[in-house]
């Protein structure tokens, strides 16, 4: 673990993301989307997903994190932005799998 104690692991992982393309990803390249706070590391979304679905035996070969800039939107005169946030693509090794149905 990097910079996170215990106690912050669980805090990384936002929550998941289930889109059209998340589980076209998922079933052709075996990588889960996530939504991951905003100082979080290649590292620490390793440590957090193994950490967090230990029951399940994830083991990640790799994770690829990118930022999402948040839209212009605007309300009648007013313009506004919505909040920048973070991705993640975990890709699981080969003999491990993650349902996440199964870990709520």
């Amino acid at each position: 673990m990097n910079n996170y104690s215990k106690d912050r692991l669980p805090l990384v992982l936002l929550a998941p993301i289930i889109s059209e393309k998340s589980t076209m990803v998922a079933d052709k390249l075996r990588q889960i989307a996530f939504r991951v706070a905003a100082d979080a590391t290649k590292a620490d979304v390793k440590d957090a997903v193994e950490a967090m679905f230990k029951e399940q035996k994830v083991e990640v070969a790799a994770v690829q994190i990118l930022n999402v800039r948040g839209k212009e939107k605007r309300f009648g005169r007013l313009s506004g932005r919505r909040r920048n946030w973070k991705k993640a693509y975990v890709c699981l090794k080969e003999g491990s799998d993650l349902n996440l149905a199964e870990a709520v």
